[in-house]
């Protein structure tokens, strides 16, 4: 098989690897570079939440310039989520089913959180469109506070490191986005991510910035918006929010 055509830059301690893939790519570099570190000092999850970033843990962003046409990158959590899922399974013993998504793109073992995704674009000066997606995966140890219990792999029978882990995401990465295609693969994995994902057809309520609603859980649409079906009867497509299950 092919190697994926990527750069690596490995650092040691960094503020957060989302934030060195926009410096680069502000300084015009032409993308496809992951850059990984030990440590993170202010590592972001989503809506700026701090993400926990110690030692042990796998912390990597990956830069792209221009991926696709900005109208197809609302389904890029998609891929990019079924390539962490396919990156831990590879290295997670036991039952695979207790491997789970969680919409939008955390990753969950047994109901516990142990990936998290966060993606984030900026145009250039130079009119390029610089899209950088960020892993945090728990390998070695996990937060003790947060809005979701956490596990990591080591507590699943995982003997994995995170460079052994890294080598598995630049591959699932590389093959998610050559079927995500630039959106034009969109069908085959939203099924794919249906058949993996936690709480479908059950209650959820979901957190908004302004507001909480409740209703349930029916999968996600063609863009990977979750369709929540209220108890009036009607749908609502939400693009971004916090779910808890019921």
């Amino acid at each position: 098989m092919k190697e994926p055509e990527f750069r690596h830059i490995e650092l040691g301690d960094v503020s957060s690897t989302n934030a060195e893939c926009m410096t680069w790519a502000r300084a015009g570099d032409e993308g496809r570079v992951w850059i990984t570190a030990t440590r993170q000092t202010g590592g972001r999850g989503r809506r700026g939440r701090i993400w926990i970033s110690e030692p042990g843990n796998l912390y990597a962003s990956l830069l792209l310039i221009d991926p696709a046409p900005w109208e197809s990158m609302a389904s890029l959590p998609l891929a990019v989520t079924l390539a962490v899922y396919d990156a831990i399974s590879a290295l997670l013993p036991g039952d695979p089913g207790r491997l789970r998504i969680k919409w939008p793109n955390d990753v969950l073992i047994e109901g516990c959180k142990t990936a998290g995704i966060l993606i984030e674009a900026e145009q250039l000066n130079d009119g390029r469109r610089a899209v950088v997606i960020g892993c945090g995966i728990n390998v070695g140890h996990k937060p003790e506070a947060g809005l979701y219990p956490a596990t990591c792999l080591a507590d699943q029978g995982s003997s994995a490191t995170p460079q052994e882990l890294f080598a598995r995401l630049v591959v699932s990465m590389d093959k998610a986005l050559a079927d995500w295609d630039q959106g034009r693969g969109l069908s085959g994995m939203r099924d794919a991510w249906i058949s993996r994902a936690e709480g479908i057809g059950k209650p959820v309520t979901v957190n908004l910035p302004d507001r909480q609603i409740h209703g349930l859980f029916e999968g996600i649409d063609g863009e990977g918006r979750l369709m929540l079906a209220l108890p009036d009867g009607e749908r609502q497509l939400i693009a971004a929010g916090d779910v808890f299950f019921a």
